[in-house]
């Protein structure tokens, strides 16, 4: 696997593990998170919204389907560090390219294997997650020297990271087909597979940068607006919240995903906090009070909104309802305004890697669209 290279994975309280160098040699600094995804790995190290996180695989056995060309959710692999068990020593899938551990070499992302990632997660979700650190090579040094390395580096909370995932220009993804809508999406750290779930209902979606105005989205006379999944603190996005409040006014549809539904809850007036470990992986399961269904979902967020199952609450625009929930912890997932056509909810419909059961949301969306904002059919009866 290493040939015995030593590695360690430090987290800021002082615990140190002990394992292998995989990938990368060198230091990774972030938040360790934990994922309980079996599948999906590839599209894991891709995901923006995983910037600045060092993710541990809860899932033992790692790279079995080694790394394809296809499957990237960016432009490369965003994840400041990673943490496997047991990683395939020789990847076997007929759309693979090369092995995960050459792909994590080529992007520099430093890896740790072979340590205890069941006694790892268990002090996650005990302790909370947490700055951390993986080293190798020549970033390896004494204990409290890579403890004070750790410390030094910046928490998650407060963490300003949207910016550094953006695209730096527009582009378009066009509709496959025949173009039934215009979607502005505002790029706070957007996956791949959500352009193409709006090309497959018909939807032209112009990917646009975060500092984004409203007159530029005017400007491609739009019939919805999308917000993005993404990294870091939602406390911290004034300009994305700034530019959801001026698409309220307007009436112009809107639907918002995992770090857009923080995004969307506090253009209208919502707090969020930071959740202990988060929720990370691709079978959480999510319920819809309206209808009494509930979804499992696929989910990485380590922020939450304010609010109980079936709240309403008073915005500037009008009233509003918390129209999801986690059964596992009564975190909200899932929010609607009630007088303007726009909803938004804590996971990701477009499940890249993960179950399909959310996959109307983006149906929902033309719908609104189809009827000019005029009425919302979220599940939310008002």
């Amino acid at each position: 696997m290493t040939g015995g290279t030593n590695a360690v994975l430090v987290l800021e309280d002082g615990r140190i593990f002990r394992g292998e160098a995989y990938g990368a040699r060198g230091q990774g600094l972030g938040e360790a998170v934990f994922t309980t995804g079996m599948t999906g790995y590839q599209e894991t190290l891709t995901d923006p919204s995983y910037h600045r996180q060092i993710v541990v695989q809860t899932a033992p056995q790692i790279g079995n389907t080694g790394w394809n060309d296809e499957d990237d959710e960016s432009a490369k692999i965003q994840v400041a560090g990673y943490v496997v068990r047991d990683p395939s020593r020789t990847p076997s899938n007929w759309r693979s390219r090369r092995s995960l551990g050459d792909a994590l070499v080529e992007q520099g992302v430093v890896g740790v294997a072979g340590i205890d990632t069941r006694a790892l997660v268990r002090h996650l979700r005990e302790r909370g997650a947490m700055r951390s650190g993986v080293f190798s090579g020549d970033a390896l040094a004494p204990d409290d020297e890579l403890v004070a390395r750790v410390l030094g580096s910046p928490p998650m909370e407060g963490a300003d990271l949207y910016g550094a995932v953006t695209t730096r220009e527009p582009y378009v993804v066009p509709a496959a087909g025949e173009k039934r809508f215009t979607v502005a999406a505002i790029d706070v750290g957007i996956k791949s597979n959500t352009p193409r779930m709006m090309a497959a209902r018909g939807i032209e979606t112009h990917v646009l940068p975060a500092g984004s105005s409203i007159e530029q989205i005017e400007a491609l006379g739009v019939d919805g607006v999308f917000l993005s999944n993404g990294p870091g603190d939602p406390a911290t996005a004034d300009g994305p919240v700034a530019l959801t409040r001026e698409v309220l006014e307007r009436r112009i549809p809107l639907f918002g995903i995992c770090f857009g539904n923080q995004i969307l809850a506090r253009a209208l007036g919502r707090g969020t906090y930071k959740l202990r470990y988060g929720h990370r992986g691709i079978n959480i399961p999510v319920v819809e009070h309206a209808t009494g269904r509930v979804a499992i979902t696929s989910q990485n967020h380590g922020f939450a909104v304010e609010g109980e199952a079936g709240e309403r609450f008073d915005t500037p625009f009008g009233p509003a309802q918390i129209t999801h929930t986690c059964p596992n912890d009564g975190c909200v997932e899932g929010l609607a305004a009630l007088d303007v056509p726009a909803f938004s909810v804590q996971y990701h419909p477009e499940a890249a890697a993960g179950p399909h059961d959310a996959a109307d949301l983006f149906d929902r969306f033309v719908d609104l669209m189809a009827a000019g904002g005029r009425s919302i059919e979220t599940g939310v009866r008002s």
